[in-house]
């Protein structure tokens, strides 16, 4: 099901910005531009937005300074995990299915709930374990490799090379 992201994806950089994160930073950068006297047409230009956007963020710093233009906190249910239970459930995870008593290594929605449920004593939602595990552990979908376990690699290979002795032509 998930998965974490490979050590090279996940390496030594910084994740992306979020949307609201990258929204942010660009109004921060529009507010070093109104103090260094740019015009609206041109803050448009080099953030990237429309003028409409640099008008409002321009009257609202008049207002309010530059915190008027900062990131408010979400509105809304707050999370049912803080973030230490989700530390622990990433770490509960990382042992892997088999530690937590699954027959086969693979992660599904619900085996990653029930896991939750035991480190934690929360209950998520299937759609709540999705949203935990894509949104604050930044992990994917991964669908495992469909073959069958009694799959010899030598006998495909020997096959592959020398063929079926019933697709050769007769003479």
């Amino acid at each position: 099901m998930a998965h974490r992201p490979s050590a090279s994806a996940a390496g030594s950089s910084l994740p992306p910005l979020s949307r609201p994160q990258l929204a942010e930073a660009r109004r921060v950068r529009a507010v070093e531009l109104f103090e260094d006297g740019v015009s609206n047409a041109e803050i448009a230009r080099v953030v990237g937005v429309c003028a409409e956007s640099v008008r409002r963020w321009r009257r609202a710093w008049e207002e309010g300074g530059a915190s008027a233009l900062r990131r408010r906190a979400a509105t809304g249910r707050p999370p049912k995990l803080d973030d230490a239970q989700v530390e622990t459930v990433r770490a509960a995870l990382e042992r892997g299915a088999r530690a937590w008593g699954f027959e086969a290594d693979l992660w599904t929605l619900e085996r990653v709930g029930e896991v939750v449920a035991r480190v934690t004593g929360v209950v998520l939602s299937t759609a709540s374990v999705w949203r935990l595990l894509t949104g604050r552990l930044g992990w994917s979908l991964q669908r495992p490799e469909r073959r069958a376990v009694e799959q010899d690699e030598s006998e495909i290979a020997r096959w592959v090379a020398h063929g079926s002795p019933r697709s050769k032509k007769r003479p």
